[in-house]
């Protein structure tokens, strides 16, 4: 009998095809591009409304210097004392800033810090905007939350609800009294510090809110952070939302991307995690397997929503906003699958468009 090896072994069970396999191209627009002294980071999904898209994004000023300055009232990140801003474009490429679409609450809510990572989703008459939001002193082992605010028009006004709509698990044990989210007795659950990047979908006549979660003690593994993605479901767009059972259903991806697609759920799971840089799909929305394996995916993406999504496994990502955080000021780009590169400019080359597999890097 040949003798094989254990790579030869697995490599018999890769047996799917190309379908769900992509690469991403980069070009810069206008009206949400680098600016200095402002970061515009998270965009949300973009909508169209009539003949005009919209997308929303986390929106802030002035420079971020870090944890450790002894100043409670000192900008921590660039997402730090955050607003949701939004913006409208005639063709999804030049912009229009608008203005602020939900901003921080008063002093002592649970939103006065910082909002910010906004998802939305438009369903029957109604527009529901999900994020994170932030109370009080910005801390290492600061508790994160969802919030939701909704509107009848894309343009608003906003009606925030008067309580987060998710919470992390709050479980775990901290070791010891100094700010340091790494000491811990115990951990809990894989969201018992922070609930993050919210994702909103009617799916199965529910609603499912996906979320990535952070875990205290939080850990370095050989994929990178240990951070996975959770889902809570509600009958209601506005809640109560039940964190599913069987969370977590990833075991990797920092931000959340996901689309319909014939009857399931896919999801592109980038940056942290032994799964990282796959397109997963799951049939029920709750068990992902891996599709594909891909390269360069973009940050933080926001896809074009379309009703097509059927049409092919990658419809969902086709094109749409994510931003680049490798410069000094946080800025806004649009990506592309390679095909959708291809048949956009006809296999022209597009001065503009960023090298295919390359990020944009703003050279400050």
């Amino acid at each position: 009998m040949k003798k094989e090896s254990a790579a030869t072994i697995r490599a018999r069970q890769y047996t799917k095809n190309a379908d769900w396999f992509c690469d991403f191209a980069y070009e810069p627009i206008t009206g949400l591009e680098y600016e200095e002294g402002v970061h515009r980071r998270d965009p949300s999904s973009v909508i169209k409304v009539q003949d005009q898209y919209y997308v929303w994004y986390t929106r802030s000023v002035g420079e971020a210097v870090g944890f450790g300055t002894g100043d409670p009232e000192a900008k921590v990140f660039p997402w730090d004392q955050s607003e949701v801003w939004y913006a409208v474009s005639p063709d999804g490429t030049h912009w229009k800033e608008q203005g602020l679409a939900v901003g921080r609450g008063p002093k002592g809510s649970f939103d006065d810090r910082s909002v910010f990572t906004p998802e939305i989703l438009h369903h029957g008459d109604k527009f529901y905007l999900v994020y994170q939001v932030i109370e009080g002193q910005y801390l290492l082992r600061k508790y994160e939350n969802i919030a939701m605010a909704v509107a009848e028009s894309p343009e608003g006004p906003w009606r925030k609800l008067d309580a987060p709509i998710l919470r992390p698990a709050m479980n775990g044990e901290w070791f010891g009294d100094d700010d340091n989210r790494l000491t811990v007795k115990h951990k809990g659950d894989f969201d018992s510090l922070k609930v993050h990047d919210p994702v909103l979908f009617h799916y199965n006549h529910q609603f499912w809110l996906y979320y990535k979660g952070e875990q205290k003690g939080e850990e370095m593994t050989f994929g990178g952070r240990t951070t996975k993605w959770g889902v809570a479901i509600a009958d209601h767009p506005e809640g109560p939302y039940v964190k599913s059972e069987y969370n977590p259903v990833t075991n990797s991806g920092h931000e959340t991307l996901l689309w319909h697609y014939r009857g399931g759920m896919a999801g592109l799971l980038s940056t942290d995690g032994p799964e990282k840089n796959t397109i997963q799909y799951a049939h029920d929305g709750i068990n992902f397997e891996i599709e594909a394996v891909i390269k360069n995916p973009p940050e933080a993406a926001g896809p074009y929503r379309t009703d097509e999504t059927d049409r092919g496994p990658l419809e969902g990502i086709r094109w749409g906003l994510c931003h680049n955080v490798h410069s000094k000021w946080n800025y806004i780009l649009k990506f592309r699958t390679v095909e959708d590169y291809k048949h956009h400019y006809a296999n022209k080359v597009n001065p503009e468009v960023l090298w295919l597999g390359k990020k944009a890097k703003h050279q400050d």
